[in-house]
């Protein structure tokens, strides 16, 4: 993630490359759980053979990725590329034992790089030769020129055969580089997550690593996963993945990874994800844009090894900033979208239902820290935000890891802690008192909570606001509730002199009980509304 990601370059970058555990056989035989696909001779798979393949890559010299006819590829613009969709009657298991069909992105432009399809069954792995027959394009579109072997782009899991709208409908997406996006419990793609981040905001340039090739496994039912498997390879690292994808209230995958290092990184991070934030209600600034609130996630969720609940709503700095929270064993992260209303944001992309998406460790991840990357945006088309867990060891050349997790895509997080508040909103304005004159260099933070905690609540037995700061002086501090709502809300003014950020750390307590989950929060003095 730079600062320069795009939404098209989270769709389009980094493509995988031609690497392959089956080789394309002389025979186009149809496969028998599907029509209208060509495939390979068959070939033995197992996952263990996967992991033997990706160690045995990390023990090479990297190779670029495949780029087939890159003259033509360079053509198929945005434009071109629109006018070429997948025939769904084409969709591997849209008869047979897949209840889940799928369906494939073609190369184009913005996505380069060839991915290569099998199909497993029975404990073998068949290649889905490409053709230009599978697609709907014009006559002549330059697409029509792609050699045989060209691959594809990704993969898109429709929804079930049993619904009316299933080749319309898609809910699980795998397009570029080693992002892999899902829709929430309320039906809307948004964030991504990706299969590793090398070098974020590191005094490198960031590595983004390629699935290189997948392996599909049909879903017998609905109440069965997909099983997917990926092979990733790139300059530094190379990793075998398998992914047990259910279609639930929202989706849920199981994640296990393997992975092996060609050379050492600066910043490994794990279970990595990756959404937009440009301004919400506390950092809109004068004529920016008419919407009120523009993001794909609002916070960083965490629950520590601990068990403590923090949210860190998110920023939209003037230099990328890294925030590290250190910790044995999490429990769980995540970036959320907390703000559920359409009225803030009055937009037509649905920003009001873009999924939360949890990781959730499966086996314990010992020391390291969370870490949250944030980056300038002027605009909502660059996904600038990024988190993931990074291991407190330096990670060097001939390091092995595995990981297993749990990644929800749902609209809230999938472990609320209801015997405790949490944070609904964040307002920043400037210090004082209303009436008086405002005094310089003086800001007003005003955080709402709400919850079954502060039920029953009233100004004889109201909270206590415990606040904290890691400069200025804090000050006119008071809790009150929200009125005309079930809210409450904490009220403090800091003051501060020069530009270095301000750390802040709040929680509603009565007595020594704490009755909310902890709000921080990086403060930019530099950014003062006055």
């Amino acid at each position: 993630m730079t600062s320069t990601v795009t939404r098209r370059r989270l769709l389009g970058s980094a493509a995988s490359a031609a690497v392959s555990l089956c080789a394309l056989g002389a025979g186009r035989k149809p496969f028998a759980a599907t029509s209208g696909l060509n495939f390979g001779e068959p070939q033995p798979f197992t996952f263990d053979a996967l992991i033997e393949r990706a160690q045995d890559l990390a023990s090479r010299p990297y190779q670029p990725p495949y780029q087939p006819a890159p003259d033509i590829v360079r053509q198929i613009d945005y434009a071109v590329h629109g006018q070429i969709r997948f025939k769904p009657e084409n969709a591997l298991f849209a008869e047979g034992p897949g209840v889940y069909p799928v369906t494939f992105f073609h190369l184009g432009a913005f996505f380069p790089k060839a991915v290569r399809m099998h199909v497993l069954e029975g404990g073998q792995a068949r290649e889905i030769v490409y053709s230009a027959d599978y697609f709907d394009m014009p006559g002549d579109s330059v697409a029509r020129g792609l050699p045989a072997d060209s691959g594809f782009a990704g993969f898109r899991l429709q929804e079930s055969r049993r619904r009316d709208d299933w080749r319309t409908q898609d809910w699980v997406a795998y397009l570029g580089a080693s992002y892999v996006r899902a829709i929430g419990q309320l039906g809307q793609y948004g964030m991504s997550a990706r299969g590793i981040a090398l070098d974020v905001a590191a005094s490198e340039p960031e590595e983004f690593p390629d699935f290189i090739a997948f392996y599909i496994e049909p879903a017998p039912s609905e109440s069965e996963p997909v099983t997917v498997h990926a092979l990733m390879d790139g300059p530094s690292i190379a990793g075998a993945y398998r992914f047990a994808i259910r279609r639930t209230e929202g989706v849920v995958m199981d994640v296990e990874t393997h992975l092996f290092m060609r050379a050492p990184v600066e910043r490994f991070g794990v279970a990595p994800l990756v959404s937009m934030f440009w301004f919400a209600e506390y950092n809109r600034g004068f004529e920016i844009d008419w919407r009120p609130e523009v993001h794909d996630s609002d916070g960083l969720a965490l629950w520590t090894g601990a068990g403590e609940r923090l949210w860190r709503p998110l920023n939209n700095p003037q230099r990328v900033i890294t925030s590290s929270f250190t910790d044995d064993n999490p429990r769980g992260f995540g970036l959320l979208q907390r703000d559920r209303r359409f009225e803030n944001y009055l937009d037509g992309v649905n920003y009001d239902r873009r999924p939360s998406v949890w990781v959730e460790p499966l086996d314990g991840w010992g020391r390291g820290a969370v870490q949250l990357v944030e980056i300038p945006t002027d605009d909502e088309i660059h996904d600038n935000i990024g988190a993931f867990w990074v291991p407190e060891a330096p990670v060097q050349a001939g390091d092995r890891f595995t990981f297993g997790y749990r990644l929800h895509w749902l609209a809230e997080e999938p472990f609320p802690a209801t015997e405790i508040a949490r944070i609904a909103a964040t307002r920043i304005g400037r210090g004082g008192e209303p009436g008086k004159p405002r005094p310089d260099g003086v800001h007003k933070f005003v955080v709402e909570f709400e919850g079954q905690a502060l039920e029953g609540l009233d100004q004889g037995s109201k909270p206590q606001p415990v606040i904290s700061a890691s400069r200025g002086e804090v000050s006119y501090v008071f809790a009150e509730p929200v009125p005309n709502t079930s809210r409450w809300r904490a009220q403090f003014d800091v003051t501060v002199a020069g530009s270095d950020p301000v750390e802040l750390r709040l929680f509603l307590a009565e007595g020594d009980r704490a009755l909310s989950e902890t709000w921080l929060y990086q403060y930019d003095p530099s950014r003062s509304p006055g």
